[in-house]
């Protein structure tokens, strides 16, 4: 039967260029498992979109002088862009301007502050003298009070993964100019998760499917007790506080981005023009929603998030995630990705060279699932040729050129199979269940690993039985060679398409298979003896060493710009 499956991939601040911390970290390993599950017959719902009231975009409009809204849509459409030509297949990418986002979020705190879990009080907020206003989250920076950070943010110390308030921060200063900010009282909305700490503490110990980094980091929250949050700051852009007498106050960003899952589901489901399709996925208690972010955003989507929806109510309710499946970071030659100082490897700079499945493919195989990761020009360059090229596309080109130059490229009538033609096919059948299991288990590595087990092995078949030699005076032991490396092929086609899909649908091609790899479904189709077969064409493309010198220069060069 199939599955309702939600893959919520975390928003992205689209106050720059997005860089492959972020694809590796959210993007990347979510499109994994959205194509995988499309791929096996579920029924899935790929959603996300451009947080465009973050604290970074309006940083970055003040230092242009102009207004947050013009940032956030132009680096909006750079996202969404590339995302497309990376071949993130989301079902939809919108933004949290829309105002069908402006109605749910609104909606939610009206529930919640009428079901007792939001109440007013009054907070000491960090004052610029100089500007007249209340500086708000990142806008201020100091010293981390647990971990002793001294770069951490009034929202959030990145070093340590603690949520903090403005007032935490020890030698506070503005970010803008490094001014010692006043404090003022100033009377905002809180969210009393603190309601919510018995029932947050019984769902999270029975969720043993999380990753260790997850469930600690919850429980460790949990063991603390939880403080109520502000969840509305003193800002004139963002979703307005639906209340009279509060004009000049907006629902919390961190807090209002979390609702953009169920407002962008709500609002794919109009597109669709079944407005309570999105009820298939958020009421059902058979569906399965699975979050993919970075490590530093797990509380908001482990604590906060399930309190949101907890404290909404409502019957059916709405489902809390099943799955939170947090990478750690990715770094850069050895260094951790900087917007600040354009230490980066940029997704639209590496898309003007180079092709998107070689990018997949990398970051894959070092996809930081356990632990931080390190993507290297080196690193790349080699994968790409001694992998891609030297053994994935290697075997498929071999097999279907041999069967071009010896059987006028029409699949051949395999014979009856040997020992080692058997162990061949049925390796087939192995990867597909070990990439199955990996892949429904979010370990997208081993997944990838099972990819090119098989390729080896199929390299290693044909090696063994040589069909070069065997067409001098054995057609049909070569016939039966080249129908069993066909079988190959199918298979690496089909567990290839979450990884690189570009790849996949040219292999589909070549087998002259009709339709594309989605309507193959997950599985190995035999080849059918006699089918015309398109000419052979490679898959990839060798890169020569030269470029990773190139790149690093790119990398360590001071002619680009800083891309805040």
């Amino acid at each position: 039967m199939p599955e309702y499956i939600l893959v919520a991939v975390a928003w992205p601040y689209v106050n720059g260029e997005p860089h492959l911390g972020h694809v590796a970290g959210n993007c990347l390993p979510a499109d994994i498992f959205a194509r995988y599950h499309r791929l096996v017959g579920n029924h899935v719902l790929m959603v996300s979109g451009s947080d465009m009231h973050g604290t970074p975009t309006a940083l970055r409009a003040l230092q242009e002088g102009v207004r947050p809204e013009v940032v956030a849509e132009r680096f909006h459409r750079v996202h969404s862009e590339n995302y497309s030509r990376l071949g993130i297949a989301f079902d939809l990418y919108t933004t949290t301007a829309t105002e069908n986002h402006r109605r749910v979020a609104q909606d939610i705190f009206s529930r919640l502050l009428e079901n007792g879990h939001v109440f007013e009080d009054t907070m000491r907020m960090p004052w610029c003298e100089r500007e007249s206003r209340f500086l708000s989250d990142r806008f201020v920076e100091g010293t981390c009070p647990y971990c002793r950070n001294p770069g951490a943010r009034g929202d959030q110390c990145d070093s340590c993964g603690r949520t903090l308030d403005a007032a935490d921060l020890i030698d506070i200063r503005c970010k803008a100019d490094g001014t010692t900010p006043a404090f003022r009282d100033t009377k905002h909305f809180f969210l009393k998760l603190s309601n919510f700490q018995k029932s947050l503490e019984e769902w999270v110990e029975r969720q043993e499917h999380w990753r260790p980094n997850v469930r600690n980091a919850t429980l460790s929250m949990l063991r603390e007790r939880l403080p109520d949050r502000a969840i509305t700051r003193d800002l004139d852009y963002g979703v307005p506080v639906p209340l009279r007498g509060y004009e000049t106050k907006r629902i919390y960003v961190w807090f209002e981005a979390l609702i953009g899952y169920l407002s962008a589901s709500m609002e794919w489901s109009q597109l669709q023009g079944d407005p309570d399709a999105w009820k298939k996925w958020w009421h059902n208690p058979e569906a399965r929603s699975f979050y993919f972010m970075g490590k530093d955003n797990i509380i908001f989507h482990t604590i906060i998030w399930p309190s949101t929806l907890l404290g909404y109510g409502g019957a059916p309710a709405l489902n809390l995630p099943y799955d939170v499946p947090a990478n750690e970071f990715l770094n850069v030659e050895s260094r951790k990705f900087s917007k600040s100082q354009s230490f980066a490897v940029w997704l639209p700079d590496y898309l003007s060279r180079y092709d998107p499945d070689p990018l997949r493919y990398y970051l894959s195989a070092v996809m930081p699932e356990t632990s931080d990761s390190d993507f290297t020009w080196a690193g790349f360059v080699s994968r790409n040729n001694d992998e891609l090229v030297g053994t994935f596309g290697n075997f498929v080109h071999r097999v279907l050129s041999l069967i071009a130059r010896n059987f006028d490229g029409k699949v051949p009538e395999p014979g009856e199979l040997d020992e080692a033609d058997r162990a061949a096919v049925d390796a087939c059948a192995t990867a597909l269940a070990e990439a199955s299991k990996n892949l429904s288990a979010r370990r997208f590595r081993a997944g990838l690993a099972a990819t090119m087990d098989l390729a080896q092995i199929g390299n290693r078949y044909v090696d063994q039985k040589a069909p070069w030699q065997t067409i001098k005076n054995d057609r049909q032991r070569t016939a039966t060679t080249l129908w069993v490396g066909m079988n190959i092929v199918s298979t690496l086609r089909t567990i290839c398409y979450p990884f690189v899909p570009f790849a996949a649908e040219r292999i589909h091609q070549l087998l002259a298979e009709k339709g594309d790899v989605l309507s193959a479904g997950w599985r190995r189709t035999l080849p059918e003896a006699g089918r015309k077969l398109p000419q052979p064409a490679a898959l990839f493309k060798k890169l020569e060493p030269s470029v990773a010198d190139e790149e690093l220069a790119r990398l360590y060069g001071t002619a680009t710009p800083a891309r805040t």
